[in-house]
């Protein structure tokens, strides 16, 4: 059996999604999630599905190996950012396959700082005629692992923000579960 981990800063939309599309398959367990924020509403989504949660802080994420050790504990098999804003550590990066969603076609608006809202102001801004989802591998740097995937749609000239958004998510729930699972299990 393979087992994630998903980590996760805000709603958890779609570690939710990830939860669902997987709930009841046999080869694969959603084993933990992991938060930066006690508020994050992720926590409630796990606590309804029965999943375990941890809550932890800047110093144990960065300076100490309480994390890699209590993943390792979870034999997790992947580790997985849906919605995850801190910089993934190095002794993170080398420990785990990490996979990371952003909500954009990177290169393009990635990067610190570059994240949920933000990029799809930027994108409208722009006034962008695409945008997209690019799923990709994690490394020491914010946005510039390895890309696996990406998905686009259209941006109308009078899209908002929360057009685009709205867009994003749509690609973002229909891809991102099939993809770890075609990670976890290549054909």
């Amino acid at each position: 059996m393979k087992k994630i981990a998903i980590f996760a800063s805000g709603s958890g939309t779609n570690a939710e999604n990830i939860i669902r599309y997987f709930e009841g398959n046999e080869n694969l367990n959603i084993e933990c999630i992991y938060s930066n924020s006690p508020q994050a509403y992720v926590l409630q989504r796990a606590q309804k599905y029965g999943i375990p949660t941890r809550v932890f802080t800047r110093d144990e994420f960065y300076h100490s190996h309480e994390i890699v050790n209590s993943l390792h504990a979870y034999s997790v098999d992947m580790v997985v950012l849906a919605g995850f804003l801190w910089l993934i550590p190095a002794s993170l990066v080398k420990a785990f396959t990490i996979v990371n969603i952003h909500p954009a076609l990177l290169p393009a608006y990635g990067g610190k700082g570059m994240y949920g809202h933000r990029v799809h102001e930027a994108v409208v801004a722009d006034k962008a005629s695409e945008s997209g989802i690019t799923i990709h591998y994690v490394n020491e740097n914010y946005d510039e692992g390895q890309i696996i995937f990406q998905a686009k749609c259209s941006i109308d000239p009078d899209d908002t923000p929360d057009d685009v958004a709205a867009k994003i998510h749509l690609l973002e729930y229909e891809h991102f579960p099939k993809v770890i699972e075609q990670l976890l299990f290549p054909v």
